[in-house]
């Protein structure tokens, strides 16, 4: 405990200290937005590349993109084009996108 009331004293006898504190959190600022931009946009690249191999025919890609329709991830919610891609995904034989595909049709009824 000693240690910790040392460092105590030592941030209370910091002039300015306020000044600190808000060069760290403007920093932290910074970096926060600038790793939400990132993350933003590799996410928008997979979606793209979903897409891509969805349309060359790959089911996982198909059932994976079924999905994120269905809950609005990154893309416009919308049941028509989860069921679509569910579809495509469960004609190829996968046997998860066929359930998926089944509770969208249960739940649209």
């Amino acid at each position: 405990m000693k240690s910790f009331e040392e460092m105590w004293k030592k941030l209370q006898d910091i002039e300015n200290i306020e000044l600190y504190v808000i060069v760290v959190l403007f920093f932290f600022t910074l970096w926060f937005i600038r790793n939400t931009f990132k993350y933003y946009r590799g996410e928008k690249r997979k979606i793209k590349q979903l897409h891509r191999f969805a349309r060359e025919g790959e089911s996982i890609s198909q059932y994976e993109l079924a999905k994120r329709y269905a809950k609005g991830q990154m893309v416009r919610k919308s049941k028509h084009n989860a069921a679509s891609f569910s579809q495509k995904a469960a004609l190829s034989g996968d046997k998860d996108a066929k359930d998926f595909f089944d509770d969208i049709m249960k739940k649209d009824s």
